[in-house]
């Protein structure tokens, strides 16, 4: 049988011990350089039902909370439970207020118990999960009848600009790798949950010089964490290799990322 979770992923995805270490260390500068974050978390929330007021609410991957915060002022009364995987985004999101409980966990294995969630709230999270049917099983087990998963996450074309580019200097793994979308439509579709929104759409961020990008992408703690990545510093004569593959994409508004976003609205049946 195909491993659709990881199906067209050569090598699989990261060790999510690498990816929560990775996204702890850079707690403290997210925030300052997630303008796609907040502005995919904002489609995402805009694509709820209208009229869904959840009782109780779980932001999946809440890094440093911001969408935690939203998502109690936008359902004042409700309890909000705020998780991620990597503590140190926790430690910087607590102080913050927005949720009643912050937990360490994983989306694959849900520290919760089943049917006590109304809402499952994720943005840019599971893109980092290797067994995502898991995900979609943990959130089928979780919800209550009648609750909703929403999630965006990213899929294959998400920078290809920034792959494309590395491959005309080298042939190792630089950029994330990330499920085809095909893959996203069977695996929900299989999940048992409703389909009630799939679909993808591209986000075009635009950048001076590639230095901003992948300093950005540091920042964030999406740099490269795949398997068989290069260790150590890159070469001068490679990093100058890049650049000038990349400037063959320039464009008026700069140097194009694109990110191709998947946004779900799954239902779980009443």
């Amino acid at each position: 049988m195909t491993d659709l979770s990881l199906h067209g992923l050569p090598g699989g995805l990261p060790d999510k011990r690498d990816v929560a270490a990775s996204f702890s260390r850079a707690a403290a500068s997210y925030d300052s350089v997630a303008e796609l974050q907040r502005a995919v978390g904002g489609e995402l929330l805009n694509r709820l039902p209208e009229a869904f007021v959840p009782a109780r609410w779980l932001d999946l991957g809440c890094g440093t909370g911001y969408f935690s915060r939203v998502l109690a002022e936008r359902f004042a009364g409700s309890q909000g439970i705020a998780l991620d995987i990597a503590e140190g985004m926790l430690n910087h999101a607590r102080p913050l207020g927005g949720a009643r409980d912050f937990i360490v966990g994983d989306a694959e294995r849900l520290p919760l118990q089943a049917s006590t969630c109304d809402l499952i709230f994720s943005s840019l999270a599971v893109q980092w999960c290797a067994d995502f049917a898991s995900v979609l099983s943990e959130a089928n087990r979780v919800l209550k009848p009648g609750g909703v998963f929403a999630f965006a996450s990213l899929c294959v074309g998400t920078l290809a600009e920034l792959r494309d580019s590395w491959r005309q200097v080298d042939g190792r793994v630089h950029v994330n790798r990330f499920r085809e979308f095909g893959v996203y439509q069977q695996l929900c579709a299989d999940s048992g949950l409703r389909i009630a929104r799939l679909e993808t759409r591209p986000h075009v961020l635009h950048y001076p010089d590639v230095r901003s990008l992948t300093h950005e992408l540091k920042a964030l703690g999406a740099h490269n964490l795949n398997p068989g990545r290069p260790g150590g510093l890159t070469g001068r004569a490679r990093i100058l290799g890049l650049v000038e593959a990349y400037e063959r994409f320039r464009q008026a508004k700069g140097l194009p990322a694109t990110y191709q976003v998947v946004y779900a609205v799954l239902e779980k049946p009443q």
